[in-house]
């Protein structure tokens, strides 16, 4: 027996519910070993049948949606058709309301979403997928290293025509901050701080507007979606929520704070890719 790796296979960019955190923004690498006998080309799986097949279906259970844990007790799922509803409680700050076509929601047969949780829950519905002479699969979910700064953020793009419509997925991201084009640690851990654990939600997806609690709601292409959660947990943008606005945003933000600097900011949207905004 042979052991066969593929480092990074993908990225879970995705949102989970927490019972102290509340709505988590989260970025896991995905790596994948297969152990078995060699086929007939020589190999345990051809790389490109493991990237055809096992990122496509980690990919399709977890990638740009809301993890809940069905056996935590604040939480109340119900399936309606081709949507959920779900109410969550536990949150010093409040509860969470979400609703969604049913495909935007992962449920986690687990009181919490961890990454133990997630992997027990990914490894044999990925095992299923893989030819008989593979007797073994083994999934590593792992955080990127960050040598700095970084966030976790939530949020929805309704105009989006793929996954990230859904309006909880999110991402675990790094950011940079540059003045006169020295970087500037402190300005990122302040960012760094100010979003920890935030919804990045826009101006005009919201319905209710109160002191305590924001709600959103739109239609997109793949259905209606909402969202309602303690309004200390939101910082409101006026426009969409892509990466290159809100680069732009902590840009036009630092900047403000230092006139007459040049400002650079690369944010991070999860792992590896972003965008860059200047501003001054």
């Amino acid at each position: 027996m042979i052991r066969l790796f593929v480092e990074q296979l993908t990225v879970l960019d995705c949102a989970f519910l927490d019972p102290l955190r509340g709505l988590v923004g989260e970025s896991w690498i995905v790596d994948v070993e297969l152990a078995g006998d060699l086929d007939q080309q020589s190999m345990v799986l051809d790389f490109g049948e493991v990237k055809k097949r096992l990122k496509k279906v980690i990919d399709g259970i977890g990638d740009h949606k809301l993890l809940v844990p069905h056996r935590h007790a604040g939480l109340k799922l119900q399936h309606n058709g081709h949507g959920s509803e779900l109410f969550f409680s536990g949150p010093a700050d409040g509860p969470i309301e979400h609703r969604s076509p049913a495909d935007a929601v992962c449920v986690i047969d687990a009181p919490a979403v961890t990454t133990e949780s997630l992997t027990a829950h990914l490894q044999p519905l990925v095992a299923q997928q893989v030819p008989s002479n593979v007797a073994e699969v083994r999934l590593t979910l792992r955080h990127e290293v960050v040598d700095g700064a970084y966030y976790h953020y939530a949020h929805g793009l309704k105009k989006h025509t793929g996954h990230c419509q859904r309006i909880a997925h999110g991402h675990r991201s790094r950011i940079e901050i540059r003045l006169d084009d020295r970087r500037e640690p402190a300005l990122e851990q302040a960012w760094a701080g100010r979003w920890k654990d935030i919804y990045l939600g826009t101006q005009e997806d919201i319905v209710v507007d109160g002191a305590e609690r924001v709600r959103f709601e739109y239609t997109s292409v793949d259905g209606d979606f909402a969202l309602e959660l303690p309004a200390q947990r939101c910082e409101l943008l006026d426009g969409d929520t892509t990466v290159e606005k809100l680069a732009r945003y902590i840009a036009q933000a630092v900047h403000a704070e230092h006139p007459g600097r040049q400002v650079e900011v690369r944010a991070y949207e999860g792992v590896l890719k972003g965008a860059v905004a200047r501003a001054g």
